[in-house]
């Protein structure tokens, strides 16, 4: 995938990465949709103790369900754990991995927020702006704004609202029972955009199945060697496909 970092990263202190944030989100585009997408790239980061950020991708293929290509990269951690700025911490790992992905996709799902962020730019949306399809924040917890609890069956969903009751996300069941997810918007793409594109890539698990299938891939390759091209030898394909 062809990825424009931009010096969108470049921050040493957290002063400077507020001011990056507070710069750069006026370049998002807040409108899009993907119609009929056939193949979505997911992304999901684990940190290792080596002080490593390992990011895991995917491309997956929305009418057979099937993982297409699995990629990842190592990095060494550059900017310390602040909330709120994780995008620097985690964001260089993110796109070295999908430049490693040769499968063209229509859009990509991050493990993270999007514009749901105290400051506009989550890591989803930070990363949304480097790279030439919309991008998704698929948010495992809510950082910040406010939604009623959505009803429980899978599919539905409540807006997720800022203080002054605008839209930043929303809140969706994706599994009976389960705890809701936060989708956002990265970039290129409007509040129902992201919502839509998280909605075709759901097969029953709480995660849609891109990211669902990277957090097995990070999992997988954790504490491992990875060659050159960001693969696994011993079947790595076969790890984060499994069940």
């Amino acid at each position: 995938m062809e990825i424009e970092d931009g010096g969108r990263f470049a921050a040493t202190t957290s002063a400077e990465a507020r001011a990056l944030q507070n710069r750069w989100r006026e370049a998002i585009v807040p409108r899009g949709r993907v119609r009929a997408p056939r193949m979505l790239a997911g992304v999901d980061v684990a940190i290792e103790s080596t002080g490593h950020a390992l990011a895991a991708a995917v491309a997956w293929e929305v009418a057979s369900g099937a993982v297409r290509e699995l990629r990842c990269a190592r990095l060494a951690l550059r900017f310390p754990y602040v909330p709120g700025l994780l995008a620097f911490r985690e964001g260089p790992a993110v796109l070295a991995a999908l430049a490693r992905l040769e499968t063209p996709v229509d859009a990509v799902l991050i493990d993270g927020a999007g514009v749901a962020h105290p400051r506009g730019l989550g890591l989803a949306a930070h990363v949304g702006l480097c790279l030439p399809v919309p991008c998704v924040g698929v948010a495992k917890s809510r950082l910040c704004g406010s939604a009623t609890e959505p009803g429980p069956e899978p599919g539905e969903w409540t807006p997720l609202l800022d203080a002054e009751g605008r839209r930043i996300g929303t809140a969706l069941r994706t599994r009976a029972r389960a705890r809701e997810l936060f989708i956002s918007p990265g970039n290129r793409l409007s509040q129902d955009g992201a919502l839509a594109l998280v909605l075709a890539a759901l097969r029953g698990h709480r995660l849609p199945e891109p990211t669902w299938h990277a957090d097995r891939l990070g999992r997988a390759a954790k504490g491992r060697a990875l060659d050159a091209d960001g693969t696994l030898s011993g079947g790595l394909a076969s790890i984060a496909g499994e069940g």
